[in-house]
């Protein structure tokens, strides 16, 4: 009776010793996060302005990201991370599953993973906003003006020849079709927003992932929203929608038409067109080419895959190659779009590097506590949650 006793005693101490961590724990985490959080309601609000000056307010698109998103990023990712975690951890500790489950459910990985999803839930509402905002761009503008400048320019940069026509004469077949349709409409949204996910919910990204979400929002707010205000196009396989030459790229129309893939472009191209002839806001909606947010957010990540490895950070670097080449040849952008997305990122990169190698501030000192390996999802001692960018 005294040891059942004894051993009540000691769960109910566990438990509460658990509770208090994770509280703390998590507390910190949304501490860290309140720059995150007010830069999202200031962009929202501008957002909102926008919508209610221009009497626009029915092009709102926040509604349209209520079901997809939590999907998403509340219930498949949270699900798989935890299945992840799991496969690692048991790899790493020889199967020994109550070692295992300490460290999978530790007071700070449960806490980095609720912070994480909190946080993605606010991205919903960044979501809503910069789609809301790029549903109005062609409205303020009364139209896409500079579909005919910056096709010049790129026949002009590749020698006198539309960037996509040199691509098709190399792979212009069904299966190429394909294997880029697959890789932009699928493979890049698992890379760049499972990183985000992992960034977000995983204590292993701790020291990253200040400068990391910054950088991500500067990448939307600046080349979705701010440039391609400014330089507003429609890109190659609307150009003769808005311009008046239908020839130009018929060839290349005529052929994204021939796909029958599930992730085809011409089908979601046709989808984003009906929306903007109906005045319509929609998942995902929106239309505007220069410069390129894909190129920009996979080159974002490629920039911290470096400086995690060189060797990673390479082949990350001839993935980005990869997406500019497909934003091109599925006739999303102008070969400049991901020209200028890369420079923009390089320099914001540049800029958040060079503020975060400046002494931070931490909400709490590191704790030199031996780990099992510091694999990707482990709870050893915890790295400092950063208090400026970096």
């Amino acid at each position: 009776m005294q040891q059942r006793m004894t051993g009540s005693r000691v769960a109910e101490e566990a438990t509460g010793t658990f509770f208090l961590s994770f509280v703390r724990e998590f507390g910190l985490r949304l501490r860290a996060d309140v720059l995150l959080y007010g830069l999202i309601c200031a962009y929202a609000a501008a957002g909102i302005a926008l919508l209610w000056s221009s009497g626009k307010l029915a092009m709102e698109s926040y509604s349209v990201y209520f079901v997809q998103w939590p999907k998403m990023f509340l219930l498949i990712m949270p699900m798989l991370a935890i299945v992840f975690d799991s496969i690692m951890l048991v790899h790493r500790f020889n199967n020994r599953r109550r070692l295992v489950f300490r460290r999978g459910f530790s007071p700070r990985r449960v806490a980095s993973l609720l912070a994480g999803m909190l946080l993605m839930i606010g991205l919903m509402f960044f979501q809503g906003t910069f789609t809301s905002i790029k549903n109005m761009l062609p409205i303020l503008w009364g139209g896409f003006p500079y579909d005919h400048a910056q096709a010049t320019i790129d026949a002009w940069l590749h020698f006198g020849k539309d960037p996509w026509r040199w691509l098709h004469a190399i792979g212009g077949y069904h299966w190429v079709l394909a294997v880029v349709e697959f890789n932009y409409n699928v493979l890049w949204f698992v890379i760049c927003f499972g990183a985000l996910f992992f960034v977000a919910t995983s204590p292993a990204a701790d020291r990253v992932r200040r400068r990391y979400f910054l950088l991500f929002l500067f990448v939307w707010v600046t080349c979705g929203n701010v440039l391609a205000g400014i330089f507003l196009s429609a890109g190659p396989v609307f150009y003769g929608a808005v311009s008046g030459d239908q020839g130009r790229y018929a060839e290349l129309s005529a052929f994204l038409s021939t796909s029958h893939s599930g992730n085809s472009a011409a089908t979601y191209q046709t989808y984003l067109w009906d929306l903007y002839v109906k005045g319509l806001p929609g998942f995902g909606g929106g239309i505007s080419a220069f410069p390129s947010v894909h190129v920009g957010l996979i080159t974002l990540n490629a920039l911290f895959a470096y400086e995690y490895s060189r060797r990673l950070g390479a082949l990350a670097f001839a993935y980005v190659a990869f997406v500019l080449a497909s934003s091109v040849y599925l006739g999303w952008h102008y070969a400049i779009d991901g020209y200028v997305s890369i420079i923009v990122v390089l320099l914001g990169y540049r800029i958040a590097s060079a503020i975060g190698r400046r002494p931070a501030n931490t909400l709490r000192p590191a704790v030199a506590v031996p780990s099992a390996g510091g694999g990707i999802l482990s709870g050893s001692a915890p790295a400092p949650i950063q208090n400026s960018a970096g």
